[in-house]
C-alpha cells in the first residue's frame, strides 16, 4: 500500500512541478530557468547526500556513467523539457514524457540485446496512439493556449526530452544497480548539469536573463524541489518497497493527474480526447512494465 501511495505521490509532484514551470513562461529565459533550477536541485540534494554520508558509495566508473546520464537526461533533456512546457504547455509535455518508456525499451533492445515482447509492442502502439489522439484533437491547441507553430515545436522538444530521459536512465542503470545511493546520484547529475549551464554563459545567448522577482524564484525553486528532489525521492522509495511494474505504471499517471489540476487552475475543462489520450498512454506504459 505504501508503494502505491509513494508512486502516485511522485506522479503528482511531477505534475505540480510542470505547472510551476509553466507559470514563469515568458517571464524567465529558458537557459536562465535551467541554471536556477539545476542550482537549487544541486544545493538541496548535496546537503541531503552529505547528511546521509553516502558519497563514499560512488566508484569512479559509476561517476562516469552518472556523468554520461547527466549529459543526456539533464543537460539535453531539461532544456528541451522547459521548451516543451513553454511551447506546448504542461499537459502535452507530461503526455509526451510517457514516450520515455518505449524509447528506453527500444534502446535496451538495440544496445543491450534485450527482447521486446508482443505485449510491450502493443504498449508502444497504445502510447503513440494516445498521444496522437490527444494532440491532434481540433480544440486541443485552443485549450493549450499556444499558437500553432510554437505548439508543434513543443511537440518536437517533448519527443527529444523523452529520448534524452530514456538514454539517461539506460546509462544510469548499471551504477544504480551497483548500489549508488539515489539522492547522491541525483546530486551528481544535477551538479554536473548546473556546471554545464553555468559554462554556457560564455556565449551571449546564454547570458540573456530577465529580472527575477519573488514570484519567479518561488516557482522555480518549488519546481526544482518538487520534481527533482521530492518526486524522485518518492519514486526511489516506491521502487524499494513495491513491484517495479506497478510503481512504473502508477508513477507515469502524471498526464492524467495534471488534467484536474489544470482544470482547477485555469477553469478550462480538458477535452474528452485529452482524457482518453492520457489514459491510453498510461495503459501503454502498464503493458510495457508488465509484459
Amino acid at each position: 500500500m505504501l508503494a502505491i501511495v509513494l508512486s502516485l505521490g511522485a506522479a503528482a509532484t511531477f505534475a505540480l512541478s510542470a505547472m510551476l514551470i509553466d507559470r514563469v513562461n515568458g517571464r524567465v529565459a529558458i537557459l536562465q530557468l535551467a541554471r536556477w533550477q539545476m542550482g537549487i536541485a544541486f544545493a538541496v540534494t548535496l546537503v541531503v547526500s552529505a547528511l546521509l554520508g553516502s558519497w563514499q558509495t560512488v566508484a569512479a566508473w559509476q561517476f562516469g556513467l552518472l556523468a554520461a546520464s547527466s549529459a543526456a537526461g539533464i543537460m539535453l533533456a531539461s532544456l528541451t523539457y522547459f521548451g516543451a512546457i513553454m511551447f506546448a504547455g504542461p499537459r502535452i509535455s507530461a503526455l509526451l514524457f510517457t514516450l520515455a518508456s518505449p524509447f528506453a525499451l527500444l534502446m535496451g533492445y538495440v544496445a543491450l540485446g534485450e527482447t521486446v515482447s508482443a505485449g510491450q509492442g502493443a504498449g508502444i502502439a497504445l502510447i503513440v496512439f494516445g498521444i496522437m489522439l490527444s494532440i491532434t484533437a481540433p480544440a486541443d491547441a485552443q485549450v493549450v493556449g499556444r499558437s500553432v507553430r510554437p505548439f508543434w515545436q513543443g511537440i518536437a522538444l517533448g519527443v527529444i526530452t523523452s529520448v534524452g530521459q530514456a538514454a539517461g536512465s539506460l546509462l544510469a542503470r548499471p551504477a544504480m544497480a551497483a548500489g549508488v545511493e539515489p539522492v547522491t546520484a541525483m546530486a551528481i547529475r544535477s551538479g554536473l548539469g548546473f556546471a554545464f549551464f553555468l559554462a554556457l554563459m560564455v556565449t551571449p545567448m546564454a547570458r540573456r536573463a530577465m529580472p527575477l522577482g519573488r514570484s519567479e524564484l518561488l516557482n522555480i525553486g518549488g519546481s526544482a524541489i518538487l520534481g527533482m528532489f521530492i518526486g524522485m525521492s518518492f519514486l526511489m522509495a516506491a521502487l524499494a518497497r513495491g513491484d517495479v511494474g506497478i510503481v512504473s505504471t502508477l508513477s507515469s499517471t502524471t498526464p492524467i493527474l495534471i488534467l484536474p489540476m489544470l482544470w482547477a487552475t485555469t477553469g478550462k475543462r480538458p477535452t474528452v480526447a485529452a482524457w482518453v489520450g492520457a489514459t491510453l498512454a498510461v495503459a501503454g506504459t502498464a503493458l510495457i512494465s508488465f509484459a
